[in-house]
């Protein structure tokens, strides 16, 4: 399956030839020709290939070329909350980032994507603003419970639902019932639900906590995640819907995870760049731009979330960009409880994951498909993360070398919070193409405007 635009190409452009040492194709860094003619990769040749194209372009030395990056885990927040983000800023912020492919989450955007007509809302505000190319997920809520029927048919990738509170009064939580109805409507659909899964029973009231992060931690135990994956299995075998386990934090889940997948049930995971890369030792108090949901745990459980990585339980990686304004982030005082909980990632999370996987001695070729094939195959999208003859030309070039450190301010999110603000990470992304052309680069920042709405063929 591939993701349709919702308008017809461009007209054809010249070819280009795009020359490198190291080029990500067939799951191996290796020298290699690739053949971009109009908006596809025509063919994939050695590096000393002779080829008739208009234009030769050389990767520099040290430098590696990659596909585009797909973040099935946006959190765009127009219209509505616009100030949190937006289209224009989002998609550039992932552009810069070499993602070259998002999907929107349903929330927290007023009108949440619960209908079609608040699809049509959200693709009206994002038409002819977005940088990269966007797909929606549409939203499972009380309210729609047996009619997501047509919300399919409009041409959302798939289903969210949370088990706890959203944090927005207008996307509401299923309880152990409407779980179930939910996962039976998506089976008969063949569909796929994606699932904030954490117990509302095993969290804490939402109130003031102070400054400390433990507090904060505690309000929201692994038991909360491992209660809510269980009942998820339990409902998917039940059913034999697909779903797709959110932003995994707690390593103590992996087991039965594994098992699951072992049993054949077709479930995913994903986990996110700053579970990766922060422990819960190393937050400050009053750092409330480290606050997301489900929490970010401690060391011996990051070790055993790279293990997870590392060995194929986690299918992905995915930023779980969720913004908002600073008076969200910072007004409370340092408050842990009642900060907002997101973590504004999308412009450094591959970065940010690149430094800690090269820290531990995890080889680029080796992280790529959890940012690349791995989202791209939950959405059904064959022809993006990957170098290939047919395959949409949506190429990175990165230096995987580069030291840079973060500053916020500089970054193109809408609002200058971040956890990643003043960390040094590896890596830079010096440019980056979509749709066979060049769209951003380091050094030129977001120049075209080129990115297509997407929806489910």
């Amino acid at each position: 399956m591939s993701a349709s635009p919702a308008g017809p190409p461009e007209p054809n452009r010249a070819s280009t030839a795009v020359r490198g040492e190291r080029v990500w194709t067939e799951g191996a860094l290796r020298p290699a020709t690739v053949v971009v003619r109009g908006e596809r990769i025509e063919a994939v040749l050695p590096v000393d290939a002779t080829i008739d194209v208009d234009t030769v372009v050389e990767v520099p030395r040290g430098a590696v070329l990659l596909p585009g990056l797909v973040d099935t885990h946006v959190h765009v927040n127009e219209p509505g909350r616009t100030e949190w983000e937006g289209f224009a800023s989002a998609t550039r912020a992932a552009a810069l980032g070499g993602v070259t492919t998002i999907v929107d989450m349903p929330l927290n955007s007023i009108p949440p994507t619960t209908t079609p007509e608040a699809l049509a809302v959200k693709r009206a505000s994002a038409e002819g603003r977005v940088a990269v190319d966007v797909g929606f997920w549409g939203g499972a809520v009380p309210e729609n419970a047996g009619a997501l029927g047509p919300l399919w048919d409009a041409g959302v990738h798939g289903f969210k639902c949370f088990l706890a509170p959203s944090g927005v009064d207008e996307f509401g939580h299923l309880d152990a019932a409407q779980l179930r109805t939910a996962l039976a409507e998506v089976a008969a659909l063949d569909a796929l639900l994606i699932v904030h899964a954490e117990d509302p029973d095993d969290l804490g009231d939402g109130g003031a906590l102070g400054t400390g992060y433990e507090a904060f931690l505690a309000s929201r135990p692994p038991a909360a995640e491992e209660h809510a994956i269980a009942r998820l299995v339990d409902g998917v075998r039940a059913t034999g819907a697909r779903a797709h386990v959110l932003h995994l934090s707690d390593a103590g889940a992996l087991p039965m995870l594994r098992a699951a997948k072992a049993e054949g049930l077709p479930i995913t995971v994903e986990t996110c760049p700053h579970y990766l890369t922060f422990d819960a030792e190393h937050v400050p108090d009053g750092a409330t731009e480290y606050k997301c949901c489900p929490p970010i745990r401690d060391a011996d459980n990051q070790d055993a979330l790279w293990e997870g990585l590392l060995d194929g339980t986690i299918d992905m990686v995915v930023t779980d960009h969720s913004p908002s304004t600073a008076e969200l982030k910072r007004g409370s005082g340092g408050d842990f409880g009642l900060a907002w909980g997101g973590i504004a990632g999308l412009q450094v999370g591959f970065r940010a994951t690149w430094t800690e996987a090269a820290r531990r001695g995890v080889p680029l070729e080796q992280l790529l498909p959890a940012f690349t094939t791995g989202p791209a195959a939950l959405v059904g999208y064959a022809d993006r993360g990957v170098i290939a003859s047919g395959a949409a030309a949506h190429l990175v070039v990165f230096d995987p070398d580069a030291q840079e450190t973060v500053h916020a301010a500089e970054l193109e999110h809408r609002n200058p919070v971040s956890a990643y603000d003043g960390h040094e990470l590896r890596g830079r992304v010096l440019d980056t193409w979509l749709h066979g052309r060049p769209v951003a680069s380091a050094a030129r920042g977001v120049f075209r405007t080129d990115g297509r709405l997407l929806r489910r063929d």
